[in-house]
């Protein structure tokens, strides 16, 4: 069920008209506008990362490595879902495969900064994409699957958030989040991408639980290359930091590092959890 952002009102039929308040979604360049932010703004980002993003998604050994762990953990969690929504979907490049290998599912991204929803259309149908805080989901019971990439790191209010994508979820739904993990690795790389935090596994897994969810998976990633990570960023405390340097990998390296991170993702699939990594996935279920 859909509700009305302006009174919470729920709502009939494909309208967004609200028949209590008369509050109407509009709609800018194509996209449907249900952003109604919290006081603050939700997210520490700064959109003209967007830009920097879009041609980094496309090469890059990390972010080809995550999106293909999430289409695994997809597959895995998910495969029978024909609905899913991505609450931060950035530049849409999850969200594009997932509306690849599984066309059969109606798929969704939201985002609170229509610069990165510019990026995104180009990629998905526009028509499935809405400006929204994830702090306020103007949803209940609606969706198979949602998916949490990166995103609550970067807002304050991360226990609002699992608990409006849980409500968002139907019955027996699936929630997929990734995070930075360890605090110990807290660097200028964190704080230039607008981090509020990294995780603890038992944070994370006490706020997914608090949010009446329950764990099916947890596991690390950018395990094999955690000692290479830890390394890179006690070089680089102390520094002027720049934020391109972790990008200038040379071409075959970058390879090199790919291929590293599918043995690990394969070690995955047949069911290792591992302990440490620069990152943490998440798989749970709302309960019936």
């Amino acid at each position: 069920m859909r509700l009305c952002v302006s009174c919470g009102n729920g709502l009939q039929g494909s309208d967004w008209t609200c028949g209590r308040c008369g509050w109407n979604a509009p709609v800018r360049d194509g996209i449907r506008v249900l952003a109604r932010t919290q006081g603050v703004p939700p997210a520490s980002f700064s959109p003209r990362e967007f830009e920097s993003l879009y041609a980094l998604e496309q090469d890059y050994f990390w972010f080809r490595a995550r999106t293909r762990l999430i289409l695994w953990a997809f597959e895995r969690y998910a495969s029978r879902c024909r609905s899913f929504l991505e609450i931060g979907c950035g530049t849409g490049s999850v969200l594009a495969a997932i509306a690849r290998d599984h066309p059969a599912v109606a798929v969704w991204g939201s985002e609170v900064f229509l610069e990165g929803l510019q990026f995104a259309r180009t990629r998905v149908n526009a028509v499935r994409l809405m400006q929204m805080d994830a702090r306020c989901v103007p949803f209940v019971d609606e969706f198979d699957a949602i998916g949490l990439f990166d995103v609550i790191e970067h807002i304050e209010e991360d226990q609002a958030v699992l608990s409006q994508a849980s409500r968002a979820l139907k019955p027996g739904g699936i929630l997929l989040i990734t995070v930075p993990q360890h605090r110990f690795l807290w660097s200028p790389a964190d704080e230039h991408a607008g981090h509020v935090r990294r995780y603890a596994r038992s944070e994370l897994l006490q706020k997914v639980e608090q949010a009446q969810l329950r764990v099916l998976r947890c596991t690390s990633f950018v395990s094999l290359l955690f000692p290479l990570l830890l390394i890179s960023r006690i070089r680089r405390r102390g520094r002027e930091y720049d934020s391109l340097a972790e990008y200038r990998v040379p071409r075959l390296v970058n390879r090199l590092l790919e291929v590293v991170l599918s043995a690990e993702r394969a070690a995955i699939r047949l069911g290792a959890t591992l302990r440490f990594g620069g990152s943490l996935l998440v798989v749970a279920r709302r309960d019936q």
